[in-house]
């Protein structure tokens, strides 16, 4: 068996400490690494569209729409009190909401901290239902749809926040 020199032993001392560290450090920050923080919203992004419509079609169109639309008068209450399901589409106010908004609201649900205390919603919540990967390619898929516009519209929204963000030394995407 050939001994290592001292050169080539404290290199691979080396190496193997910074593979621990890399590691450990990968751990530690992953949560901040998660989907919900990487991923965003790319309606230009073909991949992400169309899984976005396949996820779209399976777990938002019963209420939202085969095209976005919405339930018939989504401003009106129901007998029971709620909302219909509103459109997705650019008559609706969903482009009025930054990714971050819509992700989280997917995501809960429209409930506390994100609705006002006793708001009552049909919107389920679709943590542990959909990965954070697919929430945001659903959301790409619905801006897919919408007039370059709209899109840019709620673009400057986005851009809005984060500089609010990045003032106030905040990061939330």
């Amino acid at each position: 068996m050939r001994k290592f020199s001292p050169d080539r032993r404290t290199i691979a001392i080396c190496a193997v400490a910074l593979v621990l560290i890399a590691s450990v450090a990968g751990l530690w920050f992953w949560p901040i690494l998660s989907d919900e923080a990487r991923l965003r919203a790319d309606p230009e992004d073909i991949r992400q569209v169309a899984l976005g419509e396949v996820v779209y079609r399976t777990h938002c169109a019963a209420c939202h729409g085969a095209k976005l639309e919405g339930q018939p008068n989504w401003r009106e209450r129901k007998p029971d009190g709620k909302l219909p399901a509103p459109p997705h589409d650019e008559i609706g106010h969903t482009w009025h909401h930054t990714d971050h908004q819509l992700f989280r609201l997917t995501k809960l649900g429209v409930k506390p901290p994100l609705a006002p205390e006793g708001y009552q919603s049909d919107m389920p919540a679709f943590e542990g239902v959909l990965t954070g990967a697919q929430i945001w390619a659903v959301l790409a898929f619905i801006k897919s749809k919408w007039p370059i516009d709209i899109r840019d519209r709620q673009e400057q929204i986005n851009e809005a926040i984060r500089r609010q963000q990045a003032e106030k030394g905040e990061i939330k995407e």
